[in-house]
């Protein structure tokens, strides 16, 4: 079928004038619809079916949170069709638009006179992106009605140690003996990270909506540079919100790449630590918990700890997770991760005391 028959399966308003690719997406497909005339454009994509198995079950996640996001906007006096996405529903009403091939495709509203951001270089665009992931989360804190797990296991460190016992068990290719120290850093911290991971799963660590996947892309800002939304919510589920703030440390506090082969080049800048801090408190602070904000701190070494376990696994299990270069990439990628994650351990101290002090200036400011 080819993209203007697939378009042509949603409520389009207005005439499909085109269909064309839209960015380098790594896990799905995606294409803008351009209308004729001054109607809305659309963003139509294949979902993948393979990293997502129960797409339909995605979907009801998305209309979910974006209906409950819709109401809030509403009753704030914004503008649901910018402040929230859209999702577009097939002729016959449904959320996707299965193909005769198989393939899954859905379709929501196009964004337009936006401003994205790929990568938060300043102190300023890190507290931006901190506010616009607080202030998701903080639209969504009250909504109590279940998402389905689609990523199970997703965040998990009991899963990820199952996961890890195994492939070191099989051992498959033979490459266990020679990363003996690499090995180690994972198992001299798993007591540490099972000890949190225990105050998830008994509720002392509350489970809230989260989005799971806190790049600065996808977050839509207007021309003045305010937060309008987040996007890419394929990825939403219950979690710790702490999942969404460490993911977040983790790859906006870098100051190398994560397969950086020069391991002087990696450390955590504690300037964006700081900025992103503020702005995601700021908007957080009216709901987070004193448990929350305990380990807050905490879940940048956690969600940076689970990358460096889920790279080395990787590469002791033959590479069949991730997509590699060449046959040590996911040791390069294993090493680089480390060496973040010692920094986040050098300067934990601090990184507390910015959270304390944080939190503890707007609860002043609230009272």
């Amino acid at each position: 079928m080819e993209l203007k028959q697939l378009a042509a399966q949603f409520q389009i308003e207005g005439t499909i004038a085109e269909v064309k690719p839209l960015g380098e997406g790594f896990i799905n497909d995606t294409f803008i619809i351009k209308t004729e005339g001054d109607s809305p454009n659309y963003i139509l994509q294949r979902k993948n079916k393979n990293i997502f198995t129960d797409v339909p079950a995605m979907m009801e996640n998305i209309q979910k949170v974006t209906t409950h996001i819709k109401k809030k906007v509403a009753a704030a006096g914004g503008d649901v069709m910018r402040e929230a996405m859209t999702v577009t529903p097939t002729i016959d009403n449904k959320l996707h638009f299965l193909d005769e091939e198989g393939e899954f495709w859905a379709a929501c509203m196009f964004i337009d006179e936006t401003i994205a951001y790929q990568t938060a270089e300043t102190p300023e665009l890190a507290k931006a992106g901190g506010h616009g992931i607080g202030k998701f989360q903080a639209q969504v804190a009250d909504l109590k009605e279940p998402l389905t797990d689609i990523l199970p296991g997703f965040h998990n460190i009991r899963f990820r140690f199952k996961q890890w016992d195994e492939v070191l068990a099989k051992d498959p290719v033979g490459r266990k003996a020679e990363v003996a120290e690499e090995v180690k850093w994972i198992e001299d911290r798993r007591a540490e990270m099972l000890e949190f991971w225990q105050l998830v799963e008994d509720g002392t660590i509350a489970t809230r909506v989260t989005h799971n996947d806190t790049k600065i892309n996808n977050i839509l800002f207007d021309k003045k540079g305010d937060v309008l939304c987040v996007i890419d919510l394929d990825t939403v589920l219950n979690s710790t919100v702490l999942n969404d703030y460490g993911d977040a440390m983790r790859s906006y506090t870098n100051t190398g790449l994560e397969d950086d082969e020069n391991l002087d080049n990696v450390s955590m800048d504690l300037d964006i630590f700081k900025a992103y801090t503020e702005g995601y408190l700021e908007e957080t602070i009216g709901f987070i918990t004193q448990p929350e904000l305990d380990y807050l701190a905490f879940s940048a070494k956690y969600i940076t700890y689970e990358q460096v376990l889920r790279f080395l696994m990787d590469y002791i299990d033959g590479d069949n997770y991730y997509k590699v270069k060449s046959d040590t990439h996911n040791l390069v990628r294993t090493r680089a991760q480390y060496k973040l994650l010692q920094s986040m351990e050098e300067q934990f101290e601090t990184m507390q005391k910015v959270v304390n002090e944080t939190a503890a200036q707007l609860k002043t400011t609230l009272a």
